[in-house]
């Protein structure tokens, strides 16, 4: 029964979807990468709230929440102030400017060679890290909710390995062969009953946890647990609640305004009212995001006493200790399509950069739209393979959401240095911004995976010495002591970057400063409430903070 209602809601999915778009060109740059910038409010908030709501976020950060508590719900509530920003401040700028590509942007900014360098950053970080953690999570949900190493007799390792491959061939077909529209119209459709089901869940873990009443049991987990109920991250959580002021925003600005995978939604826009409309009806939407991805983290650990091996196991082993057997079904299918929005975007995203920055760039200046989209296509089949590849190794990784967003830091924080700088300046020249990718990136990687681990050793061997460590609280106080925290790092790399910036700026600066022309390819009118709106966004999440402090 469970597998037969995944099917079935899976199915009309995928009829919508290709019955939506069976008008799109293709062939064209514009209609298959930004789904002829035709994609208005309500579709653009389904569709960035389904790339982003996907089980790395699922499956993760219930994982986190399981682990430490609602302090990790600032990767969600802070995630709406970022995109306030982004409506109001980037996305003019992006749709002025006729962008398809953030990396498009920095070209006109600064140089072609600034533009291919930050394209293969894109790239090399959704293969090697978002990808595979997509496949890998999203087989760890699937697997879990259908017990798939039962039914097919094998081991939990062939199992996700059986479950990634089968995510993976689905996927790329979605996304390779469909274009931009087609991966948005299915978000927007799965979007809706992930909401429905996504809200379910918390909703039977807590009438599990109170006997059938939910109040009774949000008061049994708050009164039993009151130390996972702290919107502030101590200094040994995942994220401690100081990083707001550092790292934290830089992370979120990066995500929702400068990451491809992300605003190529909002690229798509009829004109810039439709874009900022479905912008902060996203940002409003994910004010409710805890309901769903730190919640039932917090009722399987009462549920589950606490004793999961694996914090990333605790959502699917909700879901399947809640729901009824057929609902199970349909969940993980509207789970299937969040996957799917989230492998799609990625790969889609990625076959956007390749296709423009890369091929017609440096490959084929003289192919024709119908080429440089069959070329495109070519090249994210052989990304996916590779990701299907990956996304195994990722097993032995730790943590899957504190993984993925300290990895991320690699090409983020650098990519967002040379976009402020090149926002909000006019004579800092290209040289300046290839300094501040490859320094960036190069200080980062030898920060995290060099000195960290050199000075959290160290600090772990001095305190066994002294007899320091005494419980786990003991042993994790000496390792966030021993070296900042990545978020930390982050906004330290930002600030440096910056100054290296401006100072090669004064130093050389461009003989003719940069300005930003309309090429009037959309109608940048504002919306006329995106204000009033946008400080009434900021003004819930603050009191969200102030009232679970």
């Amino acid at each position: 029964m469970q597998i037969l209602a995944f099917i079935a809601f899976t199915l009309i999915v995928a009829i919508i979807s290709y019955i939506k778009t069976r008008s799109t060109k293709e062939s064209t740059l514009d209609g298959y990468f930004l789904g002829g910038r035709s994609l208005t409010a309500g579709v653009i908030a389904g569709s960035l709230l389904l790339t982003n709501l996907s089980t790395e976020q699922i499956v993760g950060l219930n994982g986190s929440a399981y682990q430490s508590g609602l302090s990790v719900m600032v990767w969600e509530t802070l995630a709406a102030i970022a995109m306030v920003v982004t409506a109001i401040y980037l996305l003019p700028r992006y749709l002025k400017g006729g962008i398809t590509t953030v990396p498009q942007f920095l070209q006109d900014r600064f140089d072609t060679s600034t533009k291919t360098i930050t394209s293969a950053l894109f790239l090399t970080g959704y293969v090697v890290v978002l990808l595979p953690i997509i496949l890998y999570s999203g087989s760890i949900a699937l697997s879990g909710m259908f017990d798939v190493p039962e039914l097919l007799g094998v081991s939990k390792s062939t199992a996700l390995k059986v479950c990634i491959w089968g995510i993976g061939m689905v996927g790329s077909v979605y996304a390779i062969f469909g274009g931009l529209k087609a991966v948005a119209v299915s978000d927007s459709i799965n979007a809706i009953g992930l909401l429905i089901g996504g809200l379910l869940i918390p909703v039977f873990g807590l009438m599990l946890v109170g006997d059938g009443d939910v109040l009774n049991g949000l008061s049994i987990l708050t009164t039993e647990h009151p130390d996972k109920f702290k919107s502030m991250g101590s200094r040994t959580d995942p994220v401690p609640f100081y990083t707001i002021f550092t790292g934290m925003m830089l992370v979120q600005l990066f995500y929702w305004g400068t990451n491809q995978q992300i605003i190529q939604r909002a690229l798509g826009a009829k004109n810039l009212k439709e874009g900022q409309k479905g912008i902060l009806l996203a940002s409003f939407i994910k004010i409710l995001g805890p309901l769903i991805v730190v919640l039932p983290g917090l009722i399987a650990f009462h549920v589950f006493n606490g004793d999961l091996g694996n914090g990333d196991d605790a959502y699917p082993m909700l879901v399947k200790k809640v729901l009824p057997g057929a609902w199970v079904g349909f969940f993980a299918a509207v789970l299937f399509g969040a996957i799917l929005s989230s492998f799609n975007s990625v790969l889609n995203s990625s076959v956007t950069l390749f296709g423009m920055d890369i091929y017609k760039q440096h490959i084929n200046k003289e192919a024709s739209d119908k080429k440089v989209v069959m070329y495109g296509k070519i090249f994210g089949i052989v990304l996916a393979l590779l990701a299907m590849f990956i996304a195994p190794l990722i097993e032995k990784a730790g943590s899957l959401f504190d993984y993925l967003q300290e990895v991320n830091g690699i090409y983020s924080i650098p990519i967002l240095t040379i976009i402020v700088v090149g926002y909000f300046t006019k004579y800092v020249p290209a040289i300046a911004a290839k300094i501040g990718l490859v320094t960036g990136c190069v200080f980062y990687i030898l920060s995290q995976f060099f000195l960290k681990p050199y000075f959290v050793e160290k600090a772990l061997n001095e305190a066994k010495l002294n007899g320091n460590i005494t419980s786990e609280s003991a042993l994790a106080l000496v390792e966030a002591k021993a070296y900042p925290h990545f978020l930390d790092i982050m906004a330290i790399l930002f600030v440096l970057n910056i100054i290296v910036m401006l100072i090669i700026g004064k130093l050389r600066p461009l003989k003719t400063p940069y300005n930003m022309r309309y090429t009037k390819q959309v109608d940048i009118t504002p919306w006329k409430y995106v204000n009033h709106v946008s400080i009434g966004i900021v003004l819930i999440v603050v009191a969200i903070y102030i009232y679970f402090a």
